[in-house]
């Protein structure tokens, strides 16, 4: 039976759920970047690179750095 990535955890690393979806998506970039397969051996496990993405935010093992806003003055 196949696990499901820690989402819960990586909510309390960000401000909201469309945050978690952004930095998730540049996440993926990242790793796609690495190579053209669309699978990232982490020990023993196979994980789609979506998957790996979220779990590397849910263990901080990626920063996500938010842009300042700038003030309207």
């Amino acid at each position: 039976m196949s696990r499901r990535p820690k989402i819960e955890e990586a909510l309390k690393k960000v401000e909201s759920r469309y945050e978690l979806v952004h930095a998730a998506v540049k996440r993926t970039l990242q790793l796609l970047q690495e190579g053209e397969d669309f699978f990232v051996t982490r020990g023993e496990e196979n994980l789609k690179k979506t998957f790996a993405a979220i779990e590397d935010i849910a263990e901080d093992k990626v920063k996500v750095i938010r842009r300042k806003e700038e003030k309207e003055e």
